[in-house]
């Protein structure tokens, strides 16, 4: 059991990668908190996690909110006492290019992928001292590394700009015992995605740059959120880890 009785928050894991991590970590002894507005998807994961011996609850939590953020850590300690990790999952995706995107849908964007993420570390460091070290995961992507050309500009924006606040918050607390690194997969295998590439010469040309032949599973995702999660990675700080099948190695 690698995450034997650590007490995990995930973001936006009410399904898809989420879910995935939430059941991975779950698998290896975590006792695990899903964070969603989604509240029937959500409580739907906990009864399946809690069906199998798990520890397991869902908190309601919008990311972009502070008083949300507040109220979930709230939780988190009154139900287990700590927190000992914390994956920035939850984001979203407005596919416009820059010339097309509303100020609107870009200041959406960055509440979701960067102001939720900044509050959720906020909160997160002073429970996580006070449990003598922790881990916080950050949700990238292949476009925090690389202008990635089937991807808009807002998104490699935001993604951008996440790596900096990993890398930073990485430099400053690891004096606290509290390691920050961040994932970045290439296009995952998930459902909005098999929809978005059902038309098969688009998904070839998506398959096509990945020199290992296929997309990402979410399992491939969760795997790698579970190591960096682990005391096996207790050395690993401040890094953009790629699940990319040689994306960025092209």
């Amino acid at each position: 059991m690698r995450l034997k009785n650590k007490i995990a928050l995930m973001t936006g894991s009410s399904q898809g990668i989420g879910a995935a991590i939430a059941r991975r970590f779950s698998s290896e002894g975590a006792q695990v908190f899903v964070a969603d507005v989604k509240e029937a998807e959500g409580q739907a994961l906990v009864a399946e996690l809690q069906a199998k011996g798990a520890k397991a609850w869902f908190v309601v939590l919008d990311v972009s909110c502070e008083e949300s953020w507040r109220n979930a850590f709230r939780s988190v300690i009154g139900t287990a006492g700590r927190l000992d990790i914390l994956v920035n999952n939850a984001g979203i995706n407005i596919r416009k290019p820059i010339e097309e995107m509303a100020v609107e849908e870009l200041d959406r964007m960055l509440a979701v992928n960067i102001r939720g993420p900044f509050l959720g570390i906020k909160h997160a460091l002073p429970l996580m001292r006070k449990a003598g070290g922790g881990c916080i995961l950050n949700m990238g992507s292949v476009c925090s590394l690389i202008g990635h050309k089937f991807t808009p500009e807002a998104y490699t924006t935001v993604k951008g700009g996440l790596l900096q606040l990993t890398r930073s918050v990485a430099v400053r607390y690891a004096k606290d015992k509290i390691r920050t690194n961040m994932l970045c997969p290439s296009t995952v295998e998930t459902a909005l995605v098999q929809e978005m590439l059902k038309d098969p010469e688009r998904r070839q040309e998506r398959v096509g740059e990945v020199p290992l032949g296929r997309l990402a599973s979410m399992e491939d995702v969760a795997n790698a959120a579970l190591y960096l999660a682990s005391d096996e990675a207790s050395f690993i700080n401040g890094v953009a880890f790629p699940v990319d099948g040689g994306v960025t190695a092209w």
